[in-house]
């Protein structure tokens, strides 16, 4: 009765329906294996906790953070974009604290489109980019990304008379794992400005990259018509502390921080506070953090071709995107999968239409869990399509 058209068009939870399909699995007596959400399993960086604990004995932490009260946070990401990916950006104009950057995705629409505006949407995606695409009341038009083409969109197909008022990437992508480069971003800001296309990008996975291969910010392609949004979740583990941080053109950042400040008051300053220290360590440790991530991913991927499935082999991100032989439903397959041996999958088809025949692992387990939740899906071969055969 009360709910407004635009909850009503936000899509339901699939994070949700496979978490109670993986509560039916602990209830049937199954030890189950959870790799249905991103959410890291490492702790976060010691020199951080010990800033927050300081901040709680701190009394002028417990009041209401202002614009000012984050200026150490903005600058701390100045500074990490700098050293990081040689950007320059104003840390009075061109940042902006988050409480995490799926937040801040949801108020940088409302902030720079208006209902039914056309934004430009990677399928498959994640999934929340429908639902605040839905709540700021935006017209969807499918990017395909296809394994052909290492799931990055070909721009030139767009129609020639499609004008979105936004373009949404995200690489490293989840659920693919697919990277791009510095001159991907180049060519996909150019194409933004020539149709006067806000590029937004997000970029939690920023550091969770493996081997020699180091992501690029598209804010290396200027400044101008482009939004980055970091987050502290993947990177340094603080997803449950909901920080992060956007930066990029002035006038976005300015509409953001307009409709943030009818909103919140920023995270409290203690937050602020671990989260400026996060980014002013040493590049190594998120080198030895992405190690462990890497080591999971050598310890699943094998195991699933073994299985006879297609796996590429990621170089960034914490997921394994694989495709099953013969799957027509993914969302099926997941939950029947989930309450047959245990397992908890992301299926496909919740990340869009051409996710579907695939399923997502997040590397949130041990290597040991990993191979054996391989070993129960060779077990449970027969739950594919759905349905016990």
């Amino acid at each position: 009765m009360w709910a407004s058209q635009r909850a009503g068009a936000v899509p339901d939870s699939i994070f949700g329906r496979m978490n109670a399909a993986a509560g039916r699995a602990r209830a049937a007596g199954l030890e189950v294996i959870d790799l249905s959400i991103g959410s890291s399993d490492q702790p976060p960086p010691e020199a951080a906790l010990a800033a927050l604990r300081e901040a709680t004995h701190d009394p002028d932490t417990y009041r209401y953070p202002l614009f000012s009260d984050t200026a150490p946070l903005r600058e701390a990401a100045a500074a990490y974009l700098a050293r990081r990916f040689g950007v320059t950006v104003d840390p009075d104009t061109e940042v902006l604290p988050l409480i995490g950057a799926q937040e801040g995705l949801a108020h940088l629409l409302l902030a720079v489109t208006d209902p039914g505006d056309t934004l430009l949407l990677p399928d498959p995606c994640y999934p929340p980019y429908l639902g605040a695409a839905a709540v700021a009341g935006l017209r969807t038009v499918p990017l395909p990304l296809r394994s052909e083409r290492g799931f990055l969109p070909d721009l030139d197909a767009v129609p020639g008379d499609l004008a979105p008022r936004a373009l949404l990437l995200n690489y490293p992508n989840n659920p693919t794992s697919a990277v791009a480069d510095g001159a991907f971003f180049t060519r996909a800001a150019a194409w933004c400005r020539a149709r006067g296309t806000l590029l937004i990008h997000d970029h939690p996975y920023a550091e969770l990259t493996f081997g020699g291969y180091r992501a690029p910010s598209a804010l290396g392609a200027g400044l101008e018509g482009v939004v980055e949004l970091h987050s502290l979740s993947k990177t340094h583990h603080l997803g449950g502390f909901r920080v992060g941080f956007a930066a990029g053109d002035a006038g976005a950042i300015a509409a953001l921080a307009r409709v943030k400040g009818a909103v919140d008051f920023h995270a409290y300053l203690g937050i602020q506070r671990a989260a400026t220290v996060a980014l002013g360590l040493p590049d190594a440790l998120g080198r030895a953090a992405a190690q462990t991530f890497e080591e999971r991913r050598d310890a699943l991927v094998p195991a699933l071709r073994e299985l006879g499935w297609e796996v590429a082999t990621p170089q960034a991100s914490m997921y394994v995107w694989a495709r099953v032989p013969g799957l027509e439903d993914s969302v099926a397959y997941a939950v029947r999968l989930a309450e047959d041996t245990g397992v908890v999958l992301s299926p496909g088809r919740a990340f869009g239409m051409l996710g579907e025949g695939f399923v997502r692992f997040a590397l949130v387990q041990p290597p040991i869990q990993l191979a054996e939740a391989a070993r129960r899906l060779g077990q449970g071969r027969s739950v594919r399509h759905g349905r016990q055969s």
